[in-house]
């Protein structure tokens, strides 16, 4: 199985893998560089670079720079370390370069209106993929969105074939409370890496109670971004979606200390005002 083809595969499929690669050797090494390795989520890997106890060390290296998504440089001074003289290797020194593969992150906009139109636009300048769903076909098109990977006219069609994953971000921006309220009740139940709902605190209260009738937890909503967005005192369609995105990103790129307006929902009672 070649190993590049079988990144492309993986990122199609919306899986993680890390790649190490061989870059510096000095001495006497059981590989040569520009070796690769490809450690795959499952902890399966394929291809090597040399075997022994630095593959090892590489692998375990590997599974943590998959869920941080931060590449790392890893140097073995195979000839000091006594734990490395096995009989695999005779000395030497090597440098091994272990980046992360991810898939494109992709946006699902569950609604077409002028914020939608917005952040679709700042989310593909930034990287990401998007989809977008409406049951307003004229909301909903490659006119309006050209950018667009997906294009949903029917929210149970959405449902139905989208499989959230630890890549996919799903913003709520939909025209009112009933349908907001039907998108959250799958979203949140699904893996999606974001589940991110616009509107005030008390619009985002009215909706986790009334989910909450129909069965759900209050705990469930934990996990749910909203109100959405980066707090930065947007107003017009457009700064709301650097908000939304801004905040699309942190998560993203593992930036928890970003400030956002996440609802604390051990104050929800006590929320009385937009």
């Amino acid at each position: 199985m070649d190993l590049f083809e079988e990144i492309v595969r993986m990122r199609r499929a919306g899986q993680r893998a890390a790649l190490a690669t061989i870059v510096h050797t000095n001495g006497s090494i059981p590989s040569y560089e520009s070796s690769r390795m490809l450690v795959r989520e499952d902890g399966s890997i394929l291809g090597t670079i040399g075997g022994g106890c630095v593959e090892a060390d590489v692998w375990a290296a590997a599974k943590e720079i998959m869920t941080t998504e931060t590449p790392r440089k890893l140097v073995f001074q195979l000839n000091n370390e006594a734990k490395y003289d096995n009989g695999l290797i005779c000395g030497g020194s090597v440098e091994i370069f272990v980046e992360p593969i991810l898939p494109q992150p992709v946006v699902y906009l569950f609604g077409g209106g002028h914020v939608a139109t917005a952040v679709a636009k700042a989310a593909h300048a930034v990287g990401f993929g998007v989809g977008v769903i409406d049951d307003r076909e004229a909301f909903v098109n490659i006119q309006r969105f050209p950018m667009a990977q997906e294009l949903f006219s029917c929210y149970e069609d959405a449902f139905e074939k989208l499989q959230p994953n630890s890549s996919t971000y799903l913003v709520i921006v939909t025209r009112g409370h009933k349908e907001d309220m039907r998108v959250l009740a799958w979203a949140v139940r699904t893996q999606a890496r974001y589940v991110g709902m616009i509107g005030s605190r008390r619009k985002v209260l009215s909706v986790y109670k009334a989910l909450e009738k129909e069965g759900y937890h209050m705990e469930e909503f934990e996990r749910v971004f909203a109100p959405m967005g980066l707090d930065i005192g947007a107003l017009s369609p457009e700064e709301i979606a650097v908000s939304i995105v801004g905040e699309l990103v942190a998560v993203r790129r593992n930036a928890l200390a970003a400030a956002h307006k996440k609802l604390k929902l051990e104050t929800r009672d006590a929320v009385t005002a937009p």
